[in-house]
């Protein structure tokens, strides 16, 4: 079948990330690690230097640190009880690991700090990570909660037969979604990643997915996020959307 929409060389999507971005090739992606978003939970409180809420969390951050596994990128880690009590969850993408996984969460940890300096509850998206920190638990397996989504999209829209790309992307990004199957690793992490190319005439299509270790169900989460891309006609080359 010819293909007779307009795409860049290569586009890119990604989930949870989902990517759907246009870069001069795959390598590319994992180069750079910018600054994406982040969020102040102000109805957590703030804490103050010196306190005993301070002491846990730099315990937290340096578990984090520690326990961030090669295999997964994934840390769940409590410090401490309330009102002083510490969760952090961090993950890192599902091509990122060991030394880049540590230092994408070190420049994260600096960046929370920074931008919401005392802030009890905050969250920090960066390209190759995010790390979230709340006072109030997170419960395991976690529960996607969609109010924190937002996407980032390029600003160049697919040009020619744009239902066919829309149908051909939802479709590459539900075989994505079948192959970001569970893996086990020393009876603790899971990892939800699946990344992949396809021909769409003379370009190529590059899609990532991914789902938080401990993701209750991963699948549904990841048909919302696709379907949320492509919810309205002005279809761009690239986008991403976070959860």
């Amino acid at each position: 079948m010819k293909f007779s929409f307009s795409l860049s060389k290569l586009s890119v999507f990604f989930i949870l990330v989902i990517p759907f971005l246009i870069i001069h090739s795959v390598s590319s992606l994992n180069l750079t690690n910018e600054y994406i978003n982040h969020k102040c939970l102000f109805n957590q409180g703030k804490y103050r230097s010196g306190s005993k809420y301070e002491e846990n969390l730099n315990r937290a951050f340096n578990v984090m640190r520690d326990n961030t596994y090669a295999e997964t990128g994934f840390t769940d880690t409590d410090i401490g009880t309330s009102p002083d009590s510490v969760t952090i969850v961090s993950q890192c993408r599902g091509d990122t690991y060991g030394s880049k996984c540590h230092t994408c969460l070190d420049v994260a940890v600096a960046g929370l700090r920074k931008r919401c300096p005392w802030n009890k509850g905050r969250i920090i998206w960066y390209d190759q990570c995010f790390i979230y920190i709340t006072t109030t638990g997170v419960e395991v397996p976690y529960r996607t909660d969609y109010k924190n989504m937002f996407s980032i999209h390029n600003h160049n829209n697919v040009r020619g037969d744009v239902k066919l790309f829309t149908n051909r992307a939802m479709d590459f990004f539900s075989e994505l979604t079948l192959k970001a199957e569970k893996h086990v690793y020393d009876g603790f992490g899971l990892i939800y990643y699946a990344a992949g190319e396809k021909k769409l005439g003379k370009n190529k299509l590059y899609a990532m997915v991914q789902c938080l270790g401990l993701t209750l169900d991963c699948t549904s989460c990841l048909t919302v996020s696709v379907k949320k891309l492509f919810e309205n006609g002005n279809i761009k080359q690239g986008a991403r959307i976070w959860v």
